[in-house]
């Protein structure tokens, strides 16, 4: 590192080192702006991005629906982050948070607000009845893996991946700390693949949907250009899953829900229909 910093005796917000993010991120919560958000005629509407977090959900409602789940059609509306949408008194509304994604389910007697990605994915494993296991050993471990996804995945987005790919400057001391994180993670995940399929066991489940996104882009390379950094080669079971989930077809269709980058065929602003994935994934070349 080549400046010392010595903290302030009271921290004060400096909008001139906080990289990218600078003019979004602020010490406060709330909405900042009036803005009703828009809906559909879908049972369900999703309010997200196609970040890690955003494709667990589209992808869990991909699954659900190839499972015949008529009642999991959904409405995707994009909610740009860049430009602060998530601070809108609509979304607040939805999660206080102000993180995408966030879920109302109209079908209830009152609408119901989701947020957290994890807890989206619980909600609808349950009211669905589909890839949570009912059996309390076989569940009690897919939820072991769901909560460590949610506890974990910090430290490779906002740790790891912000100061190796978006902080303004490069520090030698936060890349080591966080990068020594993420491959023990890494490592963790390879060895609990080498015994099982699935993360949870002998099925596909949520705690698949939920890790799949943030570590399985990872490994396949398409996740802050780190593969070689990370020497994710060296992790052949987490490969091996990682390539097998990429290969289900709810995987390749939600993860391209209200996604604004990539190829042409990758790129779905919003979804309010099968027929609205099927005409992008056409393009394919």
């Amino acid at each position: 590192m080549t400046k010392q910093y010595t903290p302030a005796k009271v921290w004060t917000m400096d909008n001139q080192n906080g990289g990218q993010w600078a003019n979004i991120n602020r010490p406060e919560a709330g909405a900042r702006y009036e803005q009703a958000l828009p809906k559909g005629k879908q049972p369900l509407q999703l309010y997200s991005l196609a970040t890690p977090n955003g494709q667990k959900v589209t992808i869990m409602l991909e699954e659900l629906l190839a499972k015949g789940v008529k009642e999991a059609e959904y409405d995707a509306y994009l909610i740009n982050i860049g430009e602060a949408e998530q601070f809108s008194s609509g979304f607040v509304e939805i999660n206080p948070n102000s993180k995408i994604p966030a879920l109302i389910d109209t079908s209830a007697d009152s609408p119901i607000r989701v947020f957290e990605s994890g807890n989206i994915l619980l909600y609808l494993a349950e009211k669905f009845g589909h890839l949570l296991p009912k059996e309390l050993a076989a569940k009690t471990e897919v939820m072991n893996w769901l909560f460590w996804l949610q506890g974990s995945a910090p430290y490779l987005g906002g740790g790891f991946g912000h100061f190796y790919a978006y902080a303004p400057e490069k520090f030698e001391y936060p890349i080591n700390r966080f990068a020594m994180e993420a491959k023990r993670q890494l490592d963790l995940l390879d060895k609990q693949l080498a015994n099982n399929e699935f993360i949870g066991g002998d099925e596909y489940s949520i705690a698949d949907i939920a890790i799949w996104p943030w570590y399985g882009n990872l490994v396949l390379g398409n996740l802050y250009d780190a593969a070689e950094f990370l020497d994710v080669a060296s992790y052949p079971h987490l490969q091996r899953w990682a390539k097998q989930i990429s290969e289900r077809d709810g995987v390749k269709r939600g993860r391209i829900v209200n996604r604004t980058f990539g190829e042409e065929w990758e790129q779905l602003k919003e979804r309010h229909s099968a027929a609205d994935i099927d005409a992008v994934l056409a393009k394919q070349p």
